[in-house]
């Protein structure tokens, strides 16, 4: 590979005036910036991003770790943290956890290795349920940054993204409540994540407010057939007329399940569930949901990553924001 120094000694200049001139410093003269550039185009020359990062002691590069890359909401956020990145002069490089502790640990370890200078990464389901946080503290304690987004740790002192699960849940099922709903069921395959946890709060708190009605919840496993567990349950219990969903999928069996069984929605059952506008449309009549602007969680990740990288001196204090949820009513609910 041909290095500056190479370059300096066949154009009889110095290193300083390569380097000045293939960075288009207004102290090198348009002349000499053209031989570099010439010359540096001919031997095809490439800088050595490893000696300036040694150098300049960062990468520009932010790693992010998501647990399913089959998820579309995941993969909006990492939509959204790319072309933040990007355009504040950032690369990425993206690890699957696949859910799997191990493979979180893994991926933290590889890529801090001086691969990159922080993380951003929502927390692997293993991980949520076996409560183990010490591998983000030993990262963090390495000098490497972690923004956590959507599913986080609540023991690990790090930067944050979320959405207002527990307000949205409970703000949609006093919604339900509102069209006079008798029996609304709160359906989940999430329960045990930190966003599932939340939305079955805020669901339970506005139930139990309305002093109508007991807490009615259905919770899936991975393992469970989906279709067949919500059809059974709507067979035992006829008079559900309202579903609180806690994930797309649950929202959108429901409704499918609620025709089939001959129930017309919205007359005799509303649905409200968390998915994006793209899942709302797998439903007939279409799921009112609850939006949660997945690129702008990846944007605002991205954005709090790289201030802290670039204001370390700084030593702020850590910050979750919380970004707000959208009811985008539809079909599934009555007007």
């Amino acid at each position: 590979m041909v290095t500056l120094k190479q370059l300096a000694k066949e154009l009889n200049v110095s290193i300083s005036t390569v380097s000045k001139a293939l960075n288009n410093s207004e102290e090198i003269g348009e002349e000499t910036v053209k031989r570099v550039k010439e010359l540096a185009q001919l031997y095809n020359y490439k800088p050595n991003k490893v000696a300036l990062s040694l150098k300049q002691n960062q990468t520009k590069t932010i790693g992010v770790i998501i647990p399913n890359i089959l998820n579309h909401f995941l993969a909006k956020v990492l939509f959204g943290i790319e072309r933040e990145a990007t355009k504040l002069g950032y690369n990425m490089i993206t690890c699957i956890s696949n859910e799997s502790l191990e493979k979180e640990k893994e991926s933290l370890q590889i890529l801090a290795d001086g691969s990159v200078d922080g993380f951003i990464l929502s927390v692997a389901e293993e991980t949520q349920e076996k409560n183990e946080v010490e591998h983000f503290k030993r990262t963090i304690d390495q000098g490497l940054p972690i923004v956590m987004f959507d599913r986080v740790a609540h023991d690990v002192m790090c930067d944050k993204v979320i959405v207002d699960d527990f307000d949205a849940t409970y703000n949609a099922t006093k919604g339900l409540l509102e069209e006079n709903r008798k029996q609304i069921v709160y359906i989940s395959n999430i329960q045990g994540l930190s966003v599932g946890k939340l939305r079955e709060r805020g669901y339970t708190k506005a139930i139990l407010e309305s002093q109508t009605m007991e807490p009615l919840i259905l919770k899936i496993k991975k393992k469970d057939d989906h279709q067949k567990k919500i059809k059974s349950f709507f067979k035992k219990n006829k008079n559900i007329d309202g579903v609180i969903a806690a994930d797309s999928s649950s929202g959108i069996i429901a409704i499918n399940t609620a025709i089939n069984l001959g129930r017309k929605v919205p007359k005799d059952i509303s649905v409200i569930g968390f998915a994006s506008k793209s899942d709302s449309n797998h439903a007939l009549p279409r799921l009112t949901t609850i939006r949660q602007h997945a690129k702008l969680i990846g944007a605002k990740a991205a954005q709090m990553l790289i201030h802290r990288l670039q204001n370390k001196q700084l030593k702020e204090e850590v910050k979750t924001k919380i970004v707000k949820t959208t009811l985008i009513k539809s079909k599934s609910t009555l007007k």
